[in-house]
């Protein structure tokens, strides 16, 4: 006989026949005393037979129960026998939920989906959240059509605001922002009109391409970069700091409250801005047009007003509102997408901005191809 006494785990070597027996009241701090000394024994002690000796425990805790019943476990798996002997009433049944319920098999090994059903998975969850999108879309237009007959309840005060911070304060990025693309777009045409000696038609060119596709797209861009985030981030700090919930338990609808007057500002000032970034670009190109083409002012804006028809410039102002509503909306809905954590705001603020300037991408395709289609 040989024996071996550790402290909260005595181990008894018997031929091939291994006791190990549990010594004093397990504690929290002795368990991993006592999970390292039954590693070390397992590895130590060659036997074909183990017999867990539980007599002098009055109770057991789930995490010596899940202990002994891992290592029962991995026995069985040696093909070793196990006994278990002189057990109280609690302590086995502990043991015997312990070996029911939990499952030791480390060889396990998940099976890998497969590439369709990866898809199929992922196409699933774009649906859903495109459905849910939808669903808040409509809830919204629902609230900003209706605030036109109830004209009382809009909350002026907070949309004045809001066409302060989203409408004016955007004014001067946007007109220095198409200013240069005037000059951009009209000194890489002029060097090829010059060639031709067609150095009028810039103006046609310019005209066009600002006033019905170049102005309201780059205005909706920087106003999805500008306002976009900063609603997603507002919305969502709202959220993380409960303010949304104290709303509602006020009896406040947080809609009409914080997302109607941002996006009736939107509406309102995203033709504005436009508007101004047509004549910024319009007068980015013309300094070009005198300075590479030798074009003046006067000749210019002749060549303008007879050229370019007064339907471009109301095409792209029409684009304004369509794009505000959905850089408004696609705003909101994720700053209340926003989970309680602030990683989670920086995420959802740049899927706004990226959402916004891809919804405005797409509709401005979905105007062109209309216009185009009806003649305009």
């Amino acid at each position: 006989m040989a024996a071996k006494v550790n402290v909260g785990l005595l181990v008894t070597l018997e031929g091939e026949v291994a006791t190990f027996k549990i010594q004093g009241t397990p504690t929290i701090q002795r368990l991993s005393i006592i999970e390292k000394q039954l590693q070390a024994s397992v590895q130590n002690v060659q036997a074909k037979s183990i017999v867990w000796d539980l007599s002098e425990l009055e109770s057991m805790d789930s995490a010596l129960a899940l202990l002994i019943a891992k290592d029962i476990q991995n026995a069985k798996n040696s093909d070793k026998e196990v006994v278990l002997s002189a057990m109280k009433s609690d302590v086995e049944k502990m043991l015997t939920m312990a070996q029911e319920h939990a499952h030791f098999d480390s060889s396990f090994i998940p099976e890998k989906e497969g590439f369709f059903h990866a898809v199929g998975v992922d196409s699933a969850d774009r649906v859903t959240k495109f459905l849910d999108f939808l669903s808040f879309f409509g809830q919204l237009s629902v609230i900003f059509f209706g605030s036109f007959f109830h004209l009382r309840h809009i909350r002026w005060k907070e949309m004045t605001f809001e066409i302060y911070e989203s409408g004016i304060k955007a004014l001067p990025i946007v007109a220095l922002t198409m200013f240069l693309i005037g000059i951009v777009v009209a000194y890489q045409s002029a060097a090829q009109l010059k060639l031709y000696g067609a150095n009028i038609f810039i103006v046609d060119m310019l005209g066009i391409s600002i006033l019905r596709e170049l102005a309201p797209m780059l205005a909706a861009i920087i106003v999805a970069g500008r306002s976009g985030s900063s609603y997603a981030a507002q919305i969502g700090v709202m959220k993380i700091t409960e303010e949304l919930d104290a709303m509602r338990t006020m009896g406040f609808d947080p809609y009409a409250f914080l997302v109607l007057p941002r996006m009736l500002a939107l509406v309102i000032m995203m033709p504005i801005l436009i508007f101004f970034a047509d004549i910024a670009g319009i007068i980015g190109g013309m300094l070009i047009a005198k300075v590479e083409l030798g074009l003046t002012t006067t000749i210019f804006m002749e060549r303008f007003v007879e050229v370019v028809s007064v339907k471009h410039f109301w095409i792209g102002l029409l684009k304004g509102p369509f794009f505000a509503m959905l850089i408004a909306t696609i705003g909101i809905y994720r700053g209340l997408q926003v989970k309680n954590d602030t990683q989670s705001i920086g995420f959802n603020t740049t899927k706004a901005v990226v959402e916004s300037i891809f919804a405005v991408i797409i509709c401005d395709a979905f105007f062109s191809i209309i216009f185009t289609n009806l003649g305009y």
